[in-house]
């Protein structure tokens, strides 16, 4: 009797005494809060294209066990039961109307209360979505709940892929996503869910915070730019199935990054923007001379009218033996001569000769011009230099010719075009960088300007020394028959270093050629480097044969570009009528997009669209009509007039892919408006 007693006490006080804490203790059992994404921000290109973009997509359950959806004995989901099963089958084309009746009525049976209807919902598909019947009576009443996630999607696909980087779940960012994370990635929000069963959680309305979108970013990359680049590099990979190869174009003026590509071979023979090659230190080979003769013009040890003995293209020092990468048929030659004919035997003996006793003044040379530090610029992954000294444990008594022509060093592709484009530049080395600004809700919040990382390289006299040696390579040097029918002076130095492969050493002769230079020579407007990895045994691999070529093709391109009108051409264009363009114009997109757009700029039209998604905005001679764009599933849509962002969201609900090439808005499409579809096939757009 007392134990019973005792019980009953007990259950009496647990339950009126400590109820409140066990209750409390049970829904923290059962309830948590967990993160919310934030959108990430968009990574654009100078000229406005999007270079990195999330699209959004949206997960559909349904809590069927909804108060509003079972009162009065589930009036509400029986009324609504066939005209949503009818605009479900419509709207998705994967199931019959009563196929999706039989799927809800079975969910309502069982009163699951997060029952997955519809995974990986693009977001216009979505916005069709919410209007449906019993949907747009919101949550409480018909039980629906939406999970918004992104995905992030590069929509010029291998364009500056491996400079623009990858923003990924489960594994480490690269790139410009990686090195501008906390910017484009915003704040978390969080909200409440509640445990429900089989580890199924659903989300409690009310308890939310929003969370906070990230910035935008607005790189230097050109892409045009970009473009003429990458192909160029591609042709020239492919032709001499070269390894891997990597090719940056920087504006003198500024150190702006306009195209940095980086191609590898894949194990199918394909080429990808697998590493960013263009910031990793290797052995730079003959670029590296113009290092060289700088420290030996400045410390006035020789002047280009020197003479030096090529010994006919070999030289043994210490019982090392230096090779000339062809034979030298003239020996006695100017020291600018030995440098316009890349001689590793003129430049080593030059080194030898006059810093043989002293080799820190040489070495203090190469650190006054920041060889021994990365450059800065604003993308994580950038290697260490090395630059040896005296007091390195592998200096040995043959360091100091080796690293005369490039040898015993290591520099990455920018670092010697930094250097290159102080040359171009008058004398001061810049720091590179590839974000121009950042950007929140369309307003600017930073603004990166051109840094001065050394105000001075050199004195003016050996400045104009250098220029003219690196014109001379052009015209008389190894480059000559390269740039001979340039119709724009060019400045430059090629290169050419044998490379290991690994622990074969260098038995599989694998050369790097490398071509480094600005251009135009009188008014640098751009300087560029290109450097190829060739295969083991490649018959041609020499710089001027591999890398000089991508160079000119770049440059060409380039310069036809900024190439203006004639004097009579310009007088022309003064004296000519210009009449008003009446053959109207025609912009695609999302309709409530367009009347944003239209009724914020108070302009009136027509609105034929009813509550079409896409609408077709045309000026006519009289009047501005909004007409209803109709979207078939089975054929490829019109897509011209649209801007990127828009062509971009409905070929991802229609499951197709896009290859974008300009930037602006959509003028040519391939393949053409009503062409049939197939899953995963590729739409190619030329944005003008």
């Amino acid at each position: 009797m007392a134990i019973c007693c005792w019980v009953l006490g007990k259950a009496f006080y647990i339950q009126h005494v400590q109820g409140s804490y066990w209750r409390a203790l049970s829904d923290s059992l059962h309830q948590k809060f967990v993160e919310l994404d934030a959108e990430r921000g968009t990574v654009y290109s100078g000229d406005g294209s999007m270079l990195s973009t999330s699209v959004p997509y949206f997960t559909i359950y349904i809590d069927f066990d909804a108060p509003g959806l079972r009162e009065r004995n589930g009036k509400r989901f029986r009324e609504n039961l066939d005209s949503l099963s009818k605009c479900l089958s419509g709207l998705f084309r994967d199931e019959s109307a009563q196929a999706y009746r039989r799927e809800l009525s079975q969910g309502w049976r069982m009163g699951d209360r997060y029952y997955l209807l519809k995974d990986n919902m693009s977001f216009e598909q979505y916005k069709i979505f919410r209007d449906f019947p019993l949907v747009r009576q919101g949550r409480n009443k018909s039980g629906f709940i939406a999970e918004i996630n992104s995905r992030r999607l590069n929509p010029f696909g291998l364009l500056a892929n491996r400079t623009i980087g990858l923003a990924r779940s489960h594994a480490q960012n690269v790139g410009l996503e990686r090195t501008y994370d906390s910017l484009l990635k915003g704040e978390n929000g969080s909200r409440l869910v509640r445990y429900m069963a089989a580890g199924t959680y659903i989300p409690v309305e009310g308890y939310e915070i929003e969370p906070e979108n990230g910035k935008d970013i607005v790189t230097t990359i050109d892409v045009n730019i970009q473009d003429i680049a990458e192909n160029a590099l591609l042709d020239e990979l492919q032709e001499n199935q070269a390894e891997q190869g990597s090719c940056i174009v920087m504006e003198v003026a500024t150190g702006q990054i306009k195209a940095m590509a980086n191609l590898g071979r894949q194990k199918d023979g394909s080429y990808w923007e697998d590493l960013n090659y263009a910031i990793r230190a290797t052995e730079p080979g003959s670029t590296f001379k113009l290092a060289t003769l700088l420290s030996l013009l400045e410390d006035h040890e020789v002047s280009l009218s020197d003479h030096v003995n090529l010994e006919g293209g070999v030289w043994k020092v210490v019982n090392r033996t230096i090779h000339d990468s062809e034979k030298q048929e003239k020996s006695d030659v100017t020291v600018k001569e030995a440098f316009e004919r890349s001689s590793n035997v003129g430049m080593a003996k030059l080194a030898w000769y006059h810093y043989g006793k002293d080799p820190i003044r040489f070495v203090d040379h190469l650190r006054k011009l920041r060889l021994n530090q990365p450059t800065g610029i604003d993308l994580l992954g950038e290697t260490q230099p090395i630059i040896k000294s005296p007091a390195s444990r592998t200096w040995s008594a043959t360091t100091l010719p080796w690293m005369a022509f490039g040898y015993e060093v290591l520099i990455s592709p920018l670092q010697t075009l930094t250097l290159y484009n102080s040359v171009a530049n008058g004398g001061q080395m810049l720091r590179p960088y590839l974000v121009g600004e950042v950007r929140q809700g369309g307003r600017v919040i930073r603004q990166h300007e051109p840094t001065v990382i050394l105000a001075r390289i050199c004195s003016d006299q050996t400045l104009g020394m250098l220029k003219d040696c690196l014109e001379g390579v052009c015209r008389e040097g190894t480059a000559k028959s390269v740039f001979k029918n340039s119709f724009y002076p060019v400045a430059g130095k090629t290169g050419t270093s044998l490379v290991a492969n690994g622990n074969r050493g260098y038995a599989d002769h694998i050369y790097q050629s490398s071509f480094v230079g600005y251009f135009p020579a009188t008014l640098p407007k751009y300087s560029c480097i290109v450097v190829i990895r060739n295969k083991p045994f490649a018959k041609k691999f020499l710089g001027a044969q591999v890398a000089a070529p991508v160079f000119k093709i770049i440059a060409d391109k380039l310069m036809s570009r900024e190439e203006g009108p004639e004097n009579g051409q310009i007088a022309l264009l003064q004296t000519m009528v210009w009449k008003k363009d009446s053959s109207g114009s025609r912009c695609r997109g999302r309709s409530e997009d367009l009347k944003t757009v239209m009724r914020g700029l108070r302009i009136d039209f027509q609105d034929s669209s009813a509550r079409s998604a896409w609408a077709d905005l045309s000026t006519r001679p009289s009047s501005i009509v909004l007409e209803k764009e109709i979207v078939d599933r089975g054929s490829v849509p019109d897509l011209r007039g649209m801007g990127l962002k828009d062509a971009l969201y409905l070929l991802e609900s229609l499951e197709l892919k896009l290859a974008a090439h300009g930037a602006g808005r959509v003028s040519k499409q391939n393949p053409l408006p009503g062409t049939p579809i197939s899953k995963n096939q590729t739409i190619s757009l030329d944005l003008n």
